[in-house]
């Protein structure tokens, strides 16, 4: 059988993120392309049940390597268990998603096995049984089409990107435990304590919708009518790189060329300038509305819609509409 397309899963808290249901999505058309079968690799305890749902999104055969060193992620430990399993199951492909895990991984991998990596690609098909993704390059300024020299061939995904699509609806996939020997030895580091935050908000690389705020909401005071506003539209809050510099918003909620990068539906920028790095993380979304007092911000040329007016005035009377037309 010729090498299959395999796909490494995510998941937190027991439950998959969306991005794994939308690089199934996109390991399965590159798969029906090649004429060969898709593959899952989830590392993590007791993940058997989650792993079989994935037949839904088409993966033909699961695998799983399930250990107590394996609960929470640990760098040198998924390094060395996912490179000997590549090793073993002969992938062509490997597909992974962008994510904060992903991003720390990838490069391991690649290192690991000697192999190429593309990241954070947002496009990819198959040309002449080769694999050519494309991928933002300085800042976003660019889209570089890249092609792989040698197998496997191993990209990760910009999340929010992928169409995700159920194909088969409560089929389950056959499971395989890889019985793999953990060497403790191979950690650099022992985690000590592993703490969420604590939050019922929609997490900021999965959000449809993200409100977001720079340094022209005045202080962290006044985030509360952006966190309205996200709340109202069930979306999720976001931050320039100066407002998480100043202490006025967490890090984790950081949008920009060092911070998240997010695609999502809708994108509203609040007193936001549009630095170079701050469009590098959200020029990906599909609309971006932009509000700022000064006509000439360099965000209103990555808008879609712009509203030039003072924040304070503009998003307290958007909010006040939008509750009115969606009734709540």
């Amino acid at each position: 059988m010729s090498n299959p397309v395999m796909i490494i899963t995510e998941q937190r808290h027991d439950v998959f993120r969306n991005v794994t249901f939308e690089i199934a999505s996109c390991g399965r058309s590159l798969a029906d392309q090649l004429g060969v079968d898709l593959i899952s690799l989830s590392i993590g305890k007791e993940i058997e049940r989650l792993a079989s749902e994935l037949g839904e999104y088409g993966v033909n055969r699961s695998y799983v390597i399930d250990h107590e060193l394996t609960e929470h992620y640990h760098p040198d430990i998924f390094t060395d268990v996912i490179s000997r399993a590549v090793t073993t199951l002969e992938p062509q492909i490997i597909l992974f998603p962008a994510t904060g895990l992903g991003k720390d991984l990838g490069p391991r991998l690649a290192g690991r096995l000697n192999i190429g990596l593309a990241t954070d690609c947002v496009k990819l098909e198959i040309r002449e049984g080769k694999l050519v993704v494309a991928r933002p390059m300085y800042a976003g300024k660019v889209i570089g089409e890249h092609q792989f020299r040698a197998i496997p061939q191993m990209a990760s995904l910009r999340p929010n990107i992928f169409p995700v699509n159920r194909l088969h609806a409560g089929a389950k996939t056959n499971v395989e435990v890889i019985d793999l020997p953990i060497d403790e030895s191979v950690r650099k580091s022992i985690v000590t304590e592993f703490i969420s935050a604590l939050s019922s908000k929609v997490d900021l690389t999965e959000a449809k919708i993200i409100v977001a705020g720079g340094r022209g909401m005045k202080g962290p005071e006044n985030y509360k009518m952006l966190e309205e506003l996200a709340d109202l539209l069930g979306g999720a809050v976001g931050a320039s790189r100066a407002v998480v510099d100043a202490d006025w918003r967490p890090h984790s909620e950081q949008v920009g060329q060092t911070g998240k990068t997010v695609s999502p539906d809708l994108y509203i920028a609040c007193g936001i300038s549009g630095a170079i790095q701050h469009l590098a993380g959200m020029s990906g979304s599909k609309c971006i509305v932009a509000i700022n007092k000064d006509p000439d911000a360099p965000i209103f040329e990555k808008a879609d819609y712009g509203i030039v007016g003072d924040v304070m005035e503009v998003v307290p009377a958007l909010t006040a509409e939008l509750r009115q037309r969606l009734s709540k």
